[in-house]
């Protein structure tokens, strides 16, 4: 077996006792973003895996776009990183109730 020489943590072990390692993250070259795809780089910045700046450059995001992911995945878990539940998890809070 063959392991490749990195800088940096190999893996980290999430609190839920799943490992995510290096080999785990999305390709580079990535252009379709599924829900677990994002929530690999989340997860793989927020412990520690990889740093915000590094996971920027080599996926192309935008610090707003890395934002919100991470936003939305503490609040609501993977299911609101769905390009199809956006309109559930990331509507506008209204106050008191109103639509004006």
């Amino acid at each position: 077996m063959f392991l490749k020489r990195i800088d940096g943590v190999r893996a980290v072990t999430l609190p839920n006792g799943r490992v995510l390692s290096q080999v785990d993250l999305p390709a580079p070259d990535t252009t379709r973003w599924v829900a677990s795809r994002k929530e690999a780089v989340v997860l793989a910045v927020r412990h520690g895996l990889v740093s915000r700046e590094t996971a920027l450059d080599r996926y192309d995001l935008s610090e707003e776009e890395f934002l919100s992911w991470d936003s939305a995945h503490k609040c609501h878990g993977s299911q609101a990183l769905k390009s199809t539940s956006l309109q559930n998890y990331r509507q506008p809070a209204r106050e008191n109730g109103r639509n004006d």
